[in-house]
């Protein structure tokens, strides 16, 4: 990890591709430009741990990030992965005492991460009503998000699961090239299977039948959804 400083020609241009602050008035991002840091990571290099306590929020501004738990037995559960623009850690702000960060951070693509002391960005939320509002809308929806992904994993078939996440993972990490869309993040069926909450063994049946719908491809740990019109077709069909 490398730690540098911010240029100030780019630093505004970086603020406003950050869900957070994309709409707020240039004035307002003034306020954390001399506190926020840049932190330059390699792929599979650990960003924050679950047992560490947490001093801060991230912001990343090119890479990408996931996001995830251990249980009791020492796996490794993905609870979400974040892109250009996407905050985490969030959940430290406002709490009181000695708090560990919520989840484990590593990079699976090498870029940069920026941080805010999590003291300097709760007095510019206190100082800041633009700014506070904005990271309460910014939390509410990834509530519900999350909500609704949990609602998912409870009560949808393997089937439903996996496309409903295929279809979130291609709107947020897809690249569309003449109707094949590729979803571009690293996953192997072991990592897909603890995004949906099932067995490894149940995602392969999926993915087989799927492959042999004609629907994906997977490539070095890449899905690639083959025909996506035709996904489209079917992903809507299935929710009918």
């Amino acid at each position: 990890m490398e730690d540098s400083g911010i240029e100030a020609a780019p630093f505004h241009e970086f603020l406003s591709k950050v869900d957070v602050f994309k709409d707020l008035p240039p004035q307002s991002l003034h306020i954390i430009d001399k506190r926020i840091k840049k932190l330059t990571f390699q792929k599979g290099e650990m960003i924050i741990s679950e047992y560490e306590r947490a001093k801060g929020v991230f912001f990343v501004h090119s890479g990408m990030v996931k996001l995830t738990k251990q249980n009791e037995q020492g796996d490794e559960l993905i609870v979400c992965m974040k892109k250009k623009g996407d905050i985490f850690a969030e959940a430290c702000l406002f709490n009181y005492g000695e708090q560990t960060y919520p989840a484990t951070g590593t990079m699976i693509k090498a870029g940069e991460i920026y941080f805010l002391d999590t003291d300097d960005f709760e007095q510019e939320l206190l100082m800041n009503p633009d700014l506070a509002v904005q990271m309460i809308r910014y939390m509410g929806e990834a509530l519900r998000d999350l909500t609704s992904v949990m609602r998912d994993i409870a009560l949808l078939d393997v089937y439903t699961k996996t496309m409903k996440t295929l279809n979130r993972l291609a709107e947020k990490f897809g690249a569309n090239r003449c109707n094949r869309m590729h979803i571009e993040i690293p996953l192997t069926i072991q990592e897909f299977s603890t995004l949906i909450g099932t067995s490894r063994e149940s995602v392969s049946r999926v993915f087989s039948k799927l492959r042999n719908d004609g629907l994906i491809d997977i490539r070095q740990k890449h899905i690639i959804i083959t025909d996506w019109c035709k996904f489209c077709a079917v992903y809507k069909n299935k929710l009918m």
